[in-house]
């Protein structure tokens, strides 16, 4: 029952993809003002042009793209093989234009202000129909349709307006899908029956079967409490951390630090802050978030970015345990950052209150 279309389209496609090997990397011209791309022997593919919405520094398939043009700028979709597409169509977020993903993204029709979406050939696979799109993940996308766009200040929200889980043939798979950040869909699993697995949520397609995906913050906190909570030593923290633990000390700022050098000098601190949260009512909560490309910039990584340097968090998220004191007098909290990687949840990142990290 775990076999499913949209699993074997999403592998079929990264093999596609994976192939492409020769991904092409940005460069600057030498003042620093335009970019262009390399291949990876170094040859130059396009020469330094592009500057403002140009943000990805990797050239996979299909990137955005702005230029200067007659003293004004001209913005558009560009492929690996020249083409171009959606000329001043440029889907904007956050004053941060798509990076594809699994070769697709999203465009902005400037007419109707509804979103579509490219493929790695620049042809359209979900025309402009869409109040808003997600980005394709594993095959599937969640569509927001005839919603009302409400203006506050600088921001917008939606208002209204029904919400679908559509796949990349624009065909609708669930009705009423409500958006929820937490949900990985690179977990997907297809049955005929609802299933009891708490860590899932259950949804009924339009084919009458049920699609199930991993809720993260289900998964995280049944992990933390039945992997990490009831072993605090050092071996399992150890066992449990990635390879460097990144932690704020004052006045140095951000320091990374060997898992086996970190744990060692506070491994007391790490086992009395977290074992206050299998005390009667702990005063903690966990929030969800990406990994921050400003503090984890080198090599190892890499792979939890996007070709643009977003952080990967629709499948690497980053589960923040924060710990308020007990002592109603004390107001700073203490931050224990778990990144999700293939090989589990891994503790990454420490911050403490009161400056007690060795």
């Amino acid at each position: 029952m775990k076999q499913y279309i949209i699993t074997i389209f999403f592998f079929i496609n990264f093999t596609l993809f994976a192939q492409e090997k020769d991904i092409w990397i940005s460069f600057p011209n030498k003042d620093t003002t335009l970019i262009g791309f390399k291949d990876k022997n170094g040859n130059i593919k396009i020469e330094p042009k592009f500057m403002g919405l140009t943000t990805a520094s990797k050239f996979e398939n299909i990137i955005s793209v702005s230029e200067e043009f007659k003293d004004s700028w001209k913005s558009y979709y560009l492929t690996k093989k020249g083409k171009i597409v959606g000329r001043d169509s440029l889907y904007v977020f956050d004053n941060s234009p798509d990076c594809e993903n699994e070769g697709f993204i999203r465009f902005r029709d400037p007419k109707t202000d509804k979103i579509g979406m490219f493929n790695s050939e620049g042809k359209i696979v979900i025309p402009a129909n869409y109040s808003n799109l997600t980005k394709i993940r594993n095959g599937m996308a969640i569509a927001l349709k005839d919603a009302k766009k409400e203006i506050d200040g600088e921001h917008f929200f939606w208002t209204g307006g029904k919400e679908f889980l559509i796949d990349v043939n624009n065909q609708i798979l669930i009705e009423n899908f409500p958006y929820n950040d937490e949900l990985n869909f690179y977990s997907l699993e297809k049955s005929k029956e609802k299933g009891e697995d708490e860590t899932r949520e259950y949804f009924l397609g339009v084919d009458g079967q049920y699609y199930s995906f991993i809720n993260f913050d289900k998964e995280f906190k049944s992990w933390l409490k039945k992997t990490l909570l009831r072993d605090l030593s050092k071996a399992n923290l150890e066992k449990h951390s990635f390879d460097k633990i990144t932690y704020w000390k004052e006045p140095m700022g951000w320091i990374s630090e060997p898992k086996s050098k970190f744990i060692h000098q506070n491994h007391q601190f790490i086992k009395m802050k977290l074992t206050e949260l299998t005390i009667d009512n702990p005063e903690y909560f966990v929030s969800s978030n990406g990994l921050n490309p400003f503090i984890y910039e080198t090599a190892e990584y890499e792979k939890y970015f996007n070709n643009c340097r977003e952080s990967i968090d629709w499948l690497y998220p980053v589960k923040s345990v924060i710990i308020s004191s007990r002592n109603k007098a004390d107001s700073g909290q203490d931050h224990f950052e778990f990144l999700r990687t293939e090989n589990g949840y891994k503790l990454i990142g420490v911050s403490d209150a009161k400056n007690n990290l060795k």
